[in-house]
């Protein structure tokens, strides 16, 4: 089952996920463009990370239709020296987001403004590296949670770290340190919901809205999409 869903975000911004399921070869044969992805495509990459890749890829395409009804043909996804994705061609000021994990795809393309996403596989990783990427305020937050609901531990804290990296994603910028510049307010923990986000930028403070779900058993999503003024 490749395209899962499509989720109209705004009448500028569409998030898509993807379950992946086929080879790299199937996933070959649904892109647009195949030369110029074969010469972009990782070097380094085994048959899982180019599955991931190419299926990306292929969901790209998919919101570009799907948004803009522009000819997939006439755009190639690049990845710029941050790792951040972006669109080559006639891209009437397009962002996109992509994100991976598992057999799980997430992307949001958006005309205009800015754009985060992120899917994890829940694990016990985020908590073990929670002292890291938390304030000392979220790491109460996240202790207190974990006590009433020990059962939900590793979910909360994936849903945290996944929230972090959509906000890190929003921010477009290199070398923020985690704990102090992308910050979460305190929520009450749910299976779907908003988490309140502060992003510390050069001295300045903004506030977001972090979306989050989880779209299978054991995955965590959160994304975030915010049209210029």
């Amino acid at each position: 089952m490749p395209l899962h869903s499509l989720q109209h975000l705004s009448p500028t911004a569409v998030l898509g996920l993807w379950q992946l399921t086929e080879t790299p070869a199937e996933l070959w044969a649904q892109l647009p463009q195949a030369a110029a992805y074969q010469a972009l495509m990782p070097a380094t990459a085994d048959a899982s990370r180019q599955a991931q890749w190419l299926a990306g890829r292929a969901l790209a395409h998919t919101l570009l239709q799907e948004l803009t009804a522009a000819t997939a043909a006439d755009m190639v996804v690049h990845n710029d020296a941050t790792g951040r994705p972006w669109l080559a061609g006639p891209t009437h000021n397009l962002t996109l987001s992509l994100s991976h994990s598992g057999e799980w795809v997430a992307a949001v393309l958006a005309a205009g403004g800015r754009a985060g996403v992120d899917v994890e596989i829940i694990r016990d990783k985020a908590q073990r590296l929670a002292s890291k990427f938390l304030s000392t305020l979220e790491w109460d937050d996240a202790a207190a949670a974990a006590l009433t609901a020990p059962e939900a531990a590793n979910t909360h804290y994936t849903r945290l770290w996944s929230a972090k990296e959509t906000l890190y994603k929003l921010a477009a910028q290199r070398g923020i340190i985690f704990k102090k510049q992308l910050l979460l307010s305190s929520f009450v923990p749910e299976e779907s919901g908003e988490i309140p986000a502060t992003l510390v930028l050069d001295c300045a403070e903004t506030r977001h809205c972090i979306c989050y779900c989880q779209p299978a058993p054991g995955y965590v999503l959160t994304y975030c999409h915010e049209s210029f003024s």
